[in-house]
């Protein structure tokens, strides 16, 4: 059968997340990181609250607003991923995958308005400075929750590699983008209370806006792509081919479609036999091609229709 060609990254993430028990390891890893997301919101909310009525820093108070937005997108989190975690039914067929990529868009929505706030702040503090004192609180808070953050990052990507969640990723997205923020405000709070440079504090605080409207950006567009149905990526299509190429009776592939919702991806392909196949032994092929492609994508819904050989469709769209 020849040599197996190496298997993308991406397919190994995505075979480790097998579905086999509704109630799995993966259900329960995705449960984990929703109530360790929203637990660390809510820490960092009631330690930024007290942090900035003892400084006045319009930089910590980006930092408590990206906070309290964190904890609303973990909360849309928290109920997405238990709602895509129900199983297909008899009004969602294609089970309910979709509510993961809905919240990261929710998610991109309150962190862009979160960065659209910080930006007029910010303006306001460049025309009206204001001293900041008990820098070092701040310091010591932001140091706080620089640790934190950075835990549930690191807890969040294990999550992604084994589960290859939409929702999981797109927090992920925007917590590892809060480790830039907390260095910054740890910036912008040394220059403003050690070193008397109080254009520090708002200048910090609009390259955070900026930086939070980049990652709302990036987590909308991979809300997208899935939410309209993209294509895996090609490294992942070109598996499927080689997979289903692999079987000796199998002349080749073509109309082969694929999508991705939640954790669950659906493959649709046409084989190409020997024409000369009863309709047996073509069905007994295309149920060994599905088994071996279960094998390698073992969330995958596959749909094979055979062809005979040379009666493929005009039109292909492989």
């Amino acid at each position: 059968m020849g040599d197996m060609p190496p298997v993308p990254e991406s397919i190994q993430a995505a075979s480790a997340a097998s579905p086999s028990g509704p109630e799995s390891e993966t259900a329960s890893l995705l449960r984990r990181a929703t109530l360790a997301s929203v637990a660390v919101a809510f820490t960092l909310i009631c330690i930024k609250v007290a942090a900035y009525f003892a400084t006045g820093s319009v930089a910590l108070l980006s930092s408590l607003v990206d906070s309290l937005l964190d904890s609303l997108a973990s909360l849309i989190n928290f109920f997405a991923v238990r709602h895509a975690l129900v199983p297909a039914d008899r009004e969602h067929r294609f089970g309910h995958g979709k509510a993961e990529p809905l919240a990261g868009l929710g998610q991109a929505a309150f962190i862009a308005g979160s960065a659209v706030f910080l930006v007029f702040e910010s303006i306001n503090r460049l025309i009206n400075p204001v001293t900041i004192s008990h820098g070092h609180i701040g310091i010591a808070v932001m140091l706080v929750s620089l640790a934190l953050t950075l835990l549930l990052v690191l807890y969040q990507r294990h999550v992604v590699r084994r589960t290859q969640s939409m929702a999981i990723k797109a927090d992920s997205l925007h917590y590892a983008s809060d480790i830039v923020l907390n260095l910054s405000v740890i910036l912008a709070l040394v220059l403003s209370s050690q070193f008397k440079l109080p254009s520090a504090d708002p200048l910090i605080a609009l390259a955070i806006a900026g930086y939070i409207i980049w990652s709302a950006a990036q987590i909308a567009i991979l809300s997208l792509h899935q939410l309209m149905d993209r294509e895996l990526p090609d490294a992942d299509r070109a598996h499927i081919i080689a997979v289903c190429r692999r079987h000796p009776e199998v002349l080749d592939v073509h109309e082969l479609r694929t999508r991705a919702s939640g954790m669950d991806i659906f493959i649709q392909l046409h084989l190409e036999l020997d024409g000369n196949l009863s309709l047996l032994q073509a069905h007994r092929v295309a149920d060994d091609v599905e088994q071996e492609l279960h094998r390698e994508f073992p969330n995958a819904d596959v749909i094979i229709h055979e062809d005979p050989a040379g009666q493929e469709l005009d039109i292909r769209h492989d």
